[in-house]
């Protein structure tokens, strides 16, 4: 496993890190002794980094992990992320964001993260989405310097609101974050135009969310493919979705032949390519998943002949909030 720094923050990273949210719940039943299993495996690899989040099964994640580091001597940092107050997701231009994220919400959620997580200091507290119109008033960020200031949490990041990534760029350059989440593969290109070479020249670290497209980017799925209940991806790919995702990843994996990585590994290895790019946080639902992903940070990297293929790849749909 190599390793990487965030940002500015003083925290190295696994450039394979953990996305435990499918250990919460959300992504079909999953058996508490599956997921120890999975983050033992991926500690044993070598991951030094796991994200997880209030909304994974309501605190359920995070538990799961605090049980797992009591057993490790291992130095692991964790991130998590809290959400705004009851309203739209994701927030709407018309919202306020006293009504989302008043500091007395804010240290309420924050103090029953530390509980879950059985910690006196979060890593990283991440704002679970963001929306434009506060970036002239971003005074949750002044209650989070407050609450850093105070010992309970050693970095602040904020994970992108999916239709509007470009939005935390004019708080990187303000000195707000010290991390930003980020959804970047090899569809959604649409970082590399200037997100992440902001974040370069600010020094903000990069975690990378959604490298394989919701699972579309493994290749795995064929045409056709039936979600289970309880499993999000079945209204992320509604109708067609899936089925047109297939047919483009059938012409990538044409484009990466000669590679000599898989689907799968090509699409964490595009990711790392970036130098911007501290991490990337595949989900890891068991330990045939954190075997398989852990691997691909000692793989070559990929040819300048391959990445430039991939260019043609980008696909501006947007994010399937709903339609098609």
């Amino acid at each position: 496993m190599k390793y990487r720094e965030l940002g500015k923050t003083g925290i190295e990273v696994s450039e394979i890190s953990f996305g435990a949210w499918a250990i919460g719940g959300g992504w079909g039943e999953q058996s508490d002794e599956e997921s120890i299993a999975a983050l033992h495996k991926a500690i044993d690899l070598g991951v030094r980094f796991i994200d997880t989040a209030a909304g994974y099964g309501d605190g359920r994640s995070e538990q799961v992990i605090a049980r797992v580091l009591k057993e490790r001597s291992e130095e692991v940092a964790v991130a998590t992320k809290t959400p705004p107050a009851a309203g739209p997701w994701p927030p709407s231009p018309y919202c306020d964001w006293e009504d989302r994220y008043s500091e007395t919400y804010l240290r309420e959620n924050i103090e029953q993260r530390l509980r879950y997580l059985d910690t006196d200091c979060i890593d990283l507290l991440q704002l679970h989405t963001w929306t434009r119109a506060w970036n002239r008033d971003p005074k949750p960020f002044e209650i989070l310097k407050k609450l850093k200031e105070e010992g309970k949490i050693r970095a602040v990041g904020i994970s992108t609101p999916e239709h509007d990534q470009n939005s935390v760029i004019d708080l990187m350059k303000g000195g707000y974050v010290d991390s930003v989440q980020v959804i970047y593969n090899i569809f959604e290109q649409e970082p590399a135009a200037e997100l992440l070479p902001v974040a370069r020249e600010c020094g903000v670290g990069i975690i990378v969310r959604v490298a394989f497209d919701e699972g579309s980017l493994t290749g795995k799925f064929e045409l056709g493919h039936q979600f289970g209940e309880g499993d999000f991806r079945g209204n992320y790919f509604a109708g067609d979705r899936l089925d047109r995702s297939i047919r483009r990843v059938d012409a990538i994996k044409a484009d990466i032949e000669g590679s000599g990585l898989t689907m799968p590994q090509f699409a964490l290895k595009y990711v790392l390519e970036h130098p911007a790019v501290s991490c990337v946080i595949p989900g890891m639902r068991n330990v045939r998943q954190a075997e398989l992903n852990c691997v691909v940070s000692d793989l070559p990297g990929i040819s300048e002949e391959h990445l430039l293929k991939m260019r043609g790849h980008a696909w501006n749909r947007g994010f399937w909030y709903g339609g098609k």
